[in-house]
Order: C-alpha cells, then structure tokens, then sequence
C-alpha cells in the first residue's frame, strides 16, 4: 500500500456536484483531488452516444433539462463556466401537456398566459388557476432563500428576506399552509373542474412522487419554477457542463482521477484521514466529501467508526420508498418527430417538438403510481416525452431525430422481475408514445432502456434513486438525509456528504456541491 503526499480535500464522484465542491475549494487554493468510479466525469449529469446502432444519435442516460439551474443560477457564474464552454439555450414553450382527446395545455412563462391556455376549456378553471398562483409565488419568495443556504448556518439574511414575504402576505398564511400541508392531488380536484386541466397538473407535479401523499402540496414548487424562470437546455448535451467544470477544476490547480473506485473512507479515532482506493492506493488528506448516495457514504467508512444507529437511520431514508421509479428509454430515429395530431387541433399553429410533452391522464398518474407500489406495471400511459435534438440540431444526424422517453411510475420490483419484463415495457411505452407522437416505431434506428436496478448499478445509487432521497417536506434542511446527519458535520469529523442527499436535494443546480464546500472551508481554518 502506497501512500501520496496529503491532499487538504478529497472528493468522491465526479458528478456535478462533487465537481463543483472540488472547484470552490480549489479557488480558496486548496490542494482538491476528485476521484471517480467510471471512465468519464459527469455521473447523472452526463451525455454521450450510447446506442450501436445509432452512433451519432447523443444520448442523455439521465438528467436533460435546466430547470433547477435557471431557479439557482448561482454556480456556473461564481465557477466561469461559459469561459470552458459551457451555455444553455432557453425552450419556449418548456412543458406542454397532451391530453389523449387532442388537446394540449401550454405551461407558459407566466401565471396569465397559462390561464390563458386554461380558459379555452374553462373560465373558471383560469380564475381559480390565477388565484393559486398567488399562493405559489408567495411560497417560491418564502422557499428560494432558504434553498439557496447551508440550513446549519444562521442565515439572518435569508430568514430576513423570507419573514418580509410572510409578513406582507400574513392574510395568505392560513390558506397557504393547507395548500403545503395537503396532498397536490386533493388541491387540483378540488379546485379546478375540467378533465384537462386536472390531467395537466396531476401529470406535472407527479414527477416529483405520488400526488395523494401528506404534504405533497410542496410539489406546486415546481409550477411556480417553471414559469417564473423557465425551462433550459445544455447546447450540446449535459456533458458540456460535466466538462466544464472539470476544465474550470484543472485550470484551478485541481486533480480528477478516473476509474478510481474507493473502497473505503478511512476513519481514526472519530476523524476521517483519507481514503483506499480499489487499487491499494492509500491517499491521506484532512478532509473528505462524499459527494455520492449517503448510505453508500457511510458504509464505506472503516467499519465500527460510524454508530448503528446513523447508519440504520440513512440505511430507512426512503429512496423511492413509494415503490416506484422512472424508467428511461432512448430511442434514436431516421427521422424527425412531430405531435401532428395536436398540433392540428391547435388554432395558433404553434410548433410542440421542442418542448417536453405530458402525456397521461388523473385517472393514469393515480393507477401509475398504485401499481408500482404492488409490483405491477399500468397498462396507462403516464410518461414524459421530449426530443432533444430539436431543440439542438447538432445531437443527431441532420434530419433525424433523438428521443427521450420517461415513465414516470415504474415498479421499484416488479413481480416477475425487471429482466423479465424490461423488453415488454419498453415497447408497451414506445406503443403508448407513438400515439401521441406518430412515428416513434416506424423511424426506429436503435434504443436503450434503463429500470431502477439499471440505475442503481451505473450510478450506485440505492434503488435507483436519481434524486438520492425522496423529495419531501420531512426530508429538507437538516434533516436531509435524516435526523443528526444534515447539519455541519458528521458523525465522523472531516467527513461530509456533497450529493443530491442533502440540502436543497435533486436536480442540476451544484446547491449541494457548492454548501459542501462551504463547510470543509469553516472546517479547515
């Protein structure tokens, strides 16, 4: 066993948050090493061409859009990443919602043109839509702050921003607690009367998890996100970022090991002092981010130096702990796709392929996400669906189109077992698609499926979990990931998560990352 000259901190995963921790520490002059399992930096945020058939078809296996990017845009400023190549182009529309009679509902830019949408199929329904936005916004003024800050720390600056919104909106707080304290599913119907419109929210917010839960009422977050800031693309695929952040690392005097599994983060007496690599490489340093899942964190560190007890409490940290999960199918195309059908029932003759399209129903986001948690695939489409390259030419072939299919609710384990069943519901989703948008079969070149076992082996990520622990008003702050293990430091000194396990969560933003970095700096002074 070798050992290196000490780093101040390492890095594990070379995610974009990991890469962002390491780009923050460098710029304070820190000696950084970023080290990564795989071939390649960028793990969920990541793209490349991953179809033999169709080698020229770019792939995106897991993240795509910039939403949470545009809310947090903080990161690739701070870090100058468009000086490394990196750049976002804005999609207009962003979302649009396919209803199975030919209707399509716009998620415009702001409250007014949604209701506008809204209103060809009910004015009431466009009032009540306008009145909930109010609440909405009220709650994004509250939230963005905190969001935006290590929960450890005391934060008068944001607590302050966010007590001035409370107080000028006092007369709202009663009927915006019910709307945050109840399941979205409950404030939709009870609020809004016609099958699209309902279908349309139902569709949306249940990407975040099941709509009928407590306190799923949080979820409305997510339409206040994307009309207040909109919805982004990586020009030329999310790698762009990856990369930059890596070139903006190196150009910092930071170090990126590849295919460097680490075996174990090493802990002395309550104190972390490095890490062992697979390899038998010993690598010493006074600091150590694990910016990976934080089970698989905490159970790489030396056996009997972390308590039982916080182990068992991130071992139950639900991750998909509903019982279901996305599924992610790509598929590239000999042509280009188009929502004809739609479209033609559309008056403003307005173009849906560049937008990500909703397609299901209440009744399918309901009976979605119920057979999940038995083990059972619905035989309703629910899914997200979008063409990247038509957004950015350049992802595929001229005149040929890339797909990107994503079933919301999924079985976590399905009865008969994914390798049983994955080739049967990737076509039953690709059938469902090509409804909706005609053409997805017939131009079929090649495709790639991923399930929740998929996506726990690649990205070791325990039952696939691509937003490491569930979205949740319980599982926010501090007590993300759990109780005791979300605060400063951990229960091993020198230690601390920097992924998607812990404050403000999922998403393409480098919140965690960046909150990481600031509490390795308060350590090493």
């Amino acid at each position: 066993m070798s050992t290196t000259t000490p780093y101040d901190t390492i890095v594990i995963g070379a995610g974009h948050n990991g890469l962002a921790s390491a780009c923050y520490l460098a710029q304070e002059g820190r000696k950084v090493v970023v080290l990564e399992s795989l071939a390649k930096v960028g793990g969920m945020a990541s793209s490349g061409y991953l179809i033999p058939e169709a080698p020229n078809h770019l792939v995106h296996p897991c993240a795509l859009d910039l939403m949470s990017l545009r809310v947090h845009p903080m990161m690739p400023v701070e870090l100058e990443l468009e000086r490394h190549g990196f750049r976002q182009t804005e999609m207009d529309p962003g979302y649009v919602y396919l209803h199975p009679d030919g209707s399509s509902l716009v998620f415009g830019r702001s409250a007014a043109q949604t209701a506008a949408e809204i209103r060809r199929f009910s004015a009431a329904d466009a009032e009540e839509f306008l009145a909930l936005m109010k609440l909405v916004n009220t709650f994004i003024d509250l939230a963005i702050p905190m969001m935006r800050v290590d929960p450890a720390q005391k934060n008068l600056g944001a607590k302050w921003q966010a007590l001035k919104v409370l107080i000028k909106n006092r007369h709202m707080k009663p009927e915006l607690m019910g709307l945050i304290g109840s399941p979205a599913y409950t404030s939709i119907m009870e609020r809004f009367e016609h099958p699209v419109t309902q279908s349309a929210l139902c569709c949306l917010l249940g990407a975040a998890g099941p709509i009928t839960g407590e306190a799923t009422g949080v979820y409305f977050a997510l339409l206040g996100f994307i009309q207040r800031f909109g919805l982004g693309r990586s020009v030329g695929g999310m790698q762009t970022l990856s990369d930059a952040l890596a070139a903006r690392l190196k150009e910092l005097g930071g170090e990126i090991r590849l295919n460097a599994p680490v075996v174990e983060i090493v802990a002395r007496d309550g104190q972390a002092h490095g890490v062992l690599l697979a390899s038998g490489e010993m690598l010493s340093s006074r600091s150590v981010i694990a910016a990976v899942h934080p089970k698989v964190a905490l159970h790489m560190v030396t056996p009997g130096a972390v308590e039982r007890r916080f182990l068992t409490r991130v071992d139950l940290a639900p991750a998909n702990g509903h019982g279901g999960s996305p599924m992610k199918i790509d598929i590239a195309l000999s042509g280009q796709v188009q929502a004809s059908h739609h479209e033609a029932l559309r008056s403003d003759g307005l173009s849906l392929r560049k937008s990500v399209l909703l397609i299901g129903t209440v009744e399918a986001v309901l009976d979605n996400f119920k057979c999940a948690a038995r083990g059972k695939v619905s035989a309703l489409p629910y899914l997200w669906a979008t063409a990247p390259s038509a957004v950015d030419p350049s992802q595929a072939p001229e005149g040929q189109d890339i797909a990107y299919l994503y079933p919301i609710a999924m079985p976590l384990e399905p009865s008969e077992g994914w390798d049983a069943i994955r080739a049967s519901v990737t076509q039953q989703v690709i059938d469902q698609t090509d409804v909706y948008l005609p053409g997805i079969k017939s131009l079929e070149i090649g495709r790639r499926a991923e399930a929740a076992p998929d996506f726990a082996r690649r990205l070791n990520v325990p039952n696939g979990c691509v937003v490491h622990i569930d979205t949740g008003a319980s599982r926010t702050g501090l007590m993300r990931p759990a109780f005791g293990l979300g605060g400063e430091t951990l229960p091993v000194k020198g230690l601390f998560f920097g992924g998607a396990g812990i404050h403000p969560g999922g998403g393409i933003n480098g919140l965690p990352g960046r909150i990481a970095a600031g509490r390795v700096k308060r350590y090493l002074k």
